[in-house]
């Protein structure tokens, strides 16, 4: 059904490689991230911030696992040459997937009660044998995904993430009686749609290519780089993620870990997961770039653009936060619009850095990314812990945010250093960016500077965002 609703849009796709398996990601995960955004001003309306702060937990939880599910040996799939050796990879991954997802069950039977009262949601301990159904799909999903990404079925990897979403807030909205535990299940079942789809193709390259314990165990050896340095990369960086609700939650409350979430699901969320899919195209490519030694203008290209794409909301949400959040989810819910301030310039660093943070497995530099998100996840803990000893929640997100951003701005100059890329690669497009965004943005900021006397700030919305969209499209056109 979906790919006969896509198929014709197919042809409206760019030529170039790259540009087109963007787009396809993308356009997927954008439509996926859409339901998930217009379905949130009823979710918000039928949970409360208590049961968004459990989702927020559990989420946390099986972000933690899901990290190190495959032991990373799935980001070693698109690197070799030979498709038996990357099958080889495939099993490997779901083999450790199946032994993280009996850990899982095994930690939440002995212990997970305990677990819930540490982190200040008792609640959550009858929802905790969702964690291991969670695990297994994600983990699985994350392994056979990457072995289309080898093949390039970007409009299957696309497909599948409208899937998921669509069986998620289908859950979400029917299990409503259920309180926050409604959240959880479709949160845990909706990982799952997919899989099977994409598995198909990666379990048939196994058969095909008779793959044996032997080579399993010999690429095991060959990319152990990936569990020992970004297992413990990717930990760290998830861990520095998911400190925020998991934490709220204990310092604070529930309903302060669902306030942050809501803004994490509705913003950070859509932005990261675009800039997943870009990163994973990038990751495809920047591999034969690296050998091919053009490494470093794929890097400026990719950076420009991406700060052209996340400049414009990232204003917006500084300039009227607050004031979206409480029209759109109702007043409770104006505080994650306070929060959602102070996260843009977080968003703004993460969007156009996380696709580029694969290099660290291009390059073979998992020692270095394993470092950064130690340090990374150092500061966040300091962060947090200033701001709760001073018991301030908005001072906590803003001390959270501002501390993350500036690390990601670390991370952003050593990757122009390290690609050979001049100092303007990297102040050029971020000066452009924001001088487009501010111009088209004027209306609002004239709006919210002079009040309603000059002009509504709704209306001044409208206005910007339809130039910003006609500036989107012109900048889609360039990919043609």
């Amino acid at each position: 059904m979906l790919n006969r609703l896509v198929a014709p849009a197919r042809r409206l796709l760019p030529t170039h490689a790259f540009a087109r398996g963007v787009s396809v990601l993308v356009g997927g995960t954008a439509g996926a991230q859409l339901l998930t955004v217009l379905a949130a001003p009823l979710l918000t309306r039928l949970y409360s911030p208590e049961a968004f702060g459990l989702l927020a937990v559990y989420g946390g939880l099986l972000a933690l696992f899901t990290v190190v599910a495959s032991g990373r040996y799935q980001m070693a799939i698109p690197l070799p040459e030979a498709d038996r050796e990357a099958a080889e990879v495939v099993v490997l991954s779901l083999a450790v997937v199946v032994v993280t997802t009996i850990i899982s069950a095994v930690m939440v039977g002995l212990w997970g009660e305990q677990l819930a009262d540490l982190l200040g949601v008792p609640a959550l301990a009858r929802w905790l044998w969702l964690l291991p159904l969670g695990v297994a799909f994600s983990g699985g999903y994350q392994a056979v995904s990457y072995w289309a990404l080898r093949t390039r079925a970007y409009s299957t990897i696309a497909s599948t993430r409208i899937k998921q979403s669509i069986c998620l807030l289908a859950i979400q909205f029917m299990a409503n009686p259920l309180g926050g535990g409604g959240l959880i299940l479709g949160q845990a079942v909706g990982q799952g749609m997919g899989t099977i789809t994409l598995a198909r193709s990666a379990l048939s390259a196994v058969v095909r290519h008779r793959v044996k314990p032997a080579g399993v165990l010999a690429v095991a050896r060959r990319y152990r780089n990936f569990p020992l340095f970004s297992t413990w990369s990717g930990l760290f960086n998830t861990a520095g993620k998911q400190l925020p609700p998991l934490l709220f939650a204990a310092l604070f409350s529930p309903a302060a870990a669902g306030l942050y979430a809501l803004a994490h699901r509705v913003l950070a969320m859509p932005l990261a997961l675009i800039g997943d899919a870009i990163g994973k195209v990038f990751f495809s490519s920047a591999a034969e770039a690296h050998r091919e030694g053009s490494l470093g203008p794929l890097v400026a290209q990719v950076h420009g653009i991406l700060a052209q794409i996340a400049m414009p909301p990232c204003v917006v949400l500084m300039l009227a936060g607050p004031e979206l959040f409480a029209l759109v989810f109702g007043e409770t819910w104006r505080p994650a619009g306070e929060f959602a301030r102070w996260m843009a310039p977080w968003l703004y660093m993460v969007f156009i850095t996380a696709p580029l943070s694969h290099l660290f497995s291009v390059m073979e530099r998992q020692a270095q990314g394993m470092a950064f998100q130690a340090l990374l996840l150092i500061i966040r803990i300091v962060a947090i812990s200033v701001g709760a000893m001073l018991d301030d929640l908005l001072l906590t997100v803003a001390l959270f945010s501002m501390s993350s951003a500036a690390c990601w701005v670390g991370f952003l100059v050593w990757t122009m250093v390290v690609t050979r890329n001049p100092v303007s690669a990297l102040v050029t497009p971020t000066i452009v960016a924001l001088g487009w965004s501010l111009l088209l943005l004027l209306p609002l900021i004239v709006a919210v500077a002079l009040g309603s006397a000059w002009m509504p700030w709704l209306a001044a919305l409208i206005v910007s965002g339809a130039l910003v969209a006609m500036r989107y499209f012109l900048l889609f056109r360039k990919v043609y």
